[in-house]
């Protein structure tokens, strides 16, 4: 019996360290104090995400928006945190047979120095560019490229990024944007 009580005490102090280590992921990551009122996405307009590492962008706040974007070409995503625009994601038709990095070099808000997969991918701590396998149309020799922007976050996260970008490209290889040729 006693031993019955010390593993009943054992559990009881997993629980409380768990339960301590759970209170720093509600919280907003050095927003000085402040917490996340509302759920972290796992899909981004259709499309999932690493959510954890979408979560390493995002600020505390209350409220957060995921909204479709379309423009000539290329269909994205925003996400917004109490009416300010942190993330964006796009997928977009290039040219194909071309580099990431040549694609990247026209859309990108800032250098891009970290590489992934022999260069299908290129990113840095707050955007990434991505080109799928597989995604081409072939009546306008054209590739699909994602994107992921999140220069409206305070927060810089290479490693995160990566994952972001890892996770949406492989998703939008098995959407029907991939198999439908042109957006």
């Amino acid at each position: 019996m006693a031993s019955h009580r010390m593993n009943a005490k054992k559990s009881g102090a997993v629980c409380v360290i768990v339960a301590a280590m759970l209170v720093p992921l509600v919280a907003g990551c050095g927003d000085e104090g402040q917490e996340r009122a509302y759920g972290v996405p796992d899909t981004l307009c259709g499309t999932a995400v690493d959510g954890d590492a979408l979560a390493s962008f995002l600020p505390a706040g209350s409220e957060i928006v995921v909204k479709g974007k379309s423009s000539s070409g290329s269909e994205g995503c925003q996400v917004i945190v109490d009416g300010k625009l942190i993330v964006t994601t796009a997928q977009m038709w290039a040219e194909a047979d071309r580099t990431t990095a040549f694609t990247a070099a026209r859309q990108s808000i800032g250098a891009l120095d970290e590489t992934a997969e022999g260069g299908r991918f290129v990113y840095s701590g707050n955007e990434a560019f991505g080109k799928t396998r597989g995604c081409i149309d072939a009546k306008y020799q054209q590739e699909l490229y994602t994107v992921i922007q999140a220069d409206g976050s305070k927060r810089r996260d290479a490693e995160a990024m990566k994952r972001l970008i890892l996770s949406f490209t492989e998703a939008v290889e098995k959407s029907a944007a991939c198999t439908a040729g042109a957006l």
